[in-house]
């Protein structure tokens, strides 16, 4: 079957993984060693750039069989992509100091240990990045031709790339792509499949409505962490990533607002029922599966909160691994319940003071 393929080196937008790698490595890191590949030269070009030729490229005729290399107006080193992204972001001039002794795949791992992407998704990326990356041909323009003020620079893109991220209006990550292992229980599975169930359940009536508490469980994990335990947590992070896990490193791509497929930290968006439901589904290496819901129901003026965490052990290994984490269920599930109720009734005042607040001021203008 003719194809049209297109190629393309580092694309520069947010969420993508090769721009998520280049910036963790520079903000996180002021100076750093790091291997020869930083002074090869790329050709980066803007996600939107890229979207553009992809849209186009449905008008391409259908006979046309062939590869296109895509690229931007400018071909820069790792380096220079380092200095000037540091420089559009506001952050001093980094120091770097190139080495022969990183391999690709020493370096993979020191990129999954210093950003959030995973040295199996970092050592591809790196790999591309040993050998020159420049467009060999621009043809693609015959068939979809340079827009009128040129493609987008490098500046430029990473400019349009922090606006997205500081506006929390990041659409889509490299981590909400996910490989589902077949053997492992689907949606649509009876609840009897898979084994036997263990479960925590636990209640709490609050003073807040379920629009209320649904905004405060939208933002759960990421950088307002989970209501309980920090340590707990952050250790669990370490532990899922010395075992190959993703660890807390992947975050959230929104900070305010969750959608089904989104991914928060160790977990992702499995359901969701706006004011009515969350439930999230571990991927973290665990001996089993396990599941986080989230059930509200107006009561009085209030909301009855229902936190439900659900494990589908493997064998004796799952048997254990829940039995020997019994004794901090209450510590860890009871602190989480008790602060999310407690940051939506903290929510309700702040709207009803800002309420309060607008009526004053109304009735001041009259």
């Amino acid at each position: 079957m003719p194809t049209a393929a297109l190629q393309a080196a580092v694309i520069l937008g947010s969420g993508s993984a090769s721009f998520e790698m280049m910036r963790y490595l520079t903000e996180r890191l002021p100076a750093m060693i790091a291997p020869r590949w930083v002074d090869t030269r790329i050709q980066p070009i803007a996600i939107r750039d890229v979207l553009r030729y992809l849209v186009g490229a449905a008008d391409i005729p259908g006979d046309v069989n062939r590869t296109f290399d895509i690229g931007g107006p400018e071909v820069l080193t790792y380096r220079q992509m380092i200095q000037r992204y540091a420089r559009a972001a506001g952050l001093p001039r980094r120091t770097i100091v190139p080495v022969p002794l990183l391999t690709p795949g020493l370096s993979s791992h020191w990129v999954g240990v210093v950003t959030p992407v995973p040295s199996e998704i970092a050592k591809p990326l790196v790999g591309s990045l040993v050998h020159e990356v420049v467009a060999h041909e621009h043809d693609i323009a015959q068939y979809v031709p340079d827009p009128d003020g040129g493609l987008i620079g490098f500046d430029r893109a990473v400019e349009l790339a922090l606006e997205k991220i500081q506006g929390d209006d990041v659409q889509t990550r490299w981590s909400d792509a996910r490989r589902r292992d077949p053997s492992k229980g689907q949606d649509s599975d009876p609840d009897w499949a898979g084994g036997s169930e263990l479960e925590d359940v636990r209640t709490l009536d609050v003073d807040a409505s379920p629009e209320e508490v649904f905004d405060v469980l939208q933002a759960i994990g990421g950088e307002q962490g989970w209501y309980s335990w920090p340590l707990a947590w952050r250790v669990r992070g370490v532990l899922d990533r010395l075992v190959g896990g993703p660890g807390h490193r992947r975050g959230r791509r929104s900070s305010k607002h969750l959608v089904l497929d989104d991914v928060v930290d160790v977990w992702r968006v499995e359901d969701v029922e706006p004011g009515r439901m969350l439930r999230l589904r571990a991927e973290m290496r665990l001996p089993g599966e396990a599941w986080l819901e989230f059930r509200l129901e107006a009561r009085d003026g209030g909301t009855r909160i229902t936190q439900h965490a659900r494990f589908t052990p493997r064998g004796l290994a799952g048997q254990a691994y829940w039995y020997s984490l019994m004794p901090f269920h209450p510590l860890v599930f009871s602190q989480m319940i008790a602060g999310i109720g407690e940051a939506a009734e903290a929510l309700r005042q702040e709207q009803a003071v800002g309420s309060e607040k607008a009526e004053q001021a109304d009735t001041a203008s009259d």
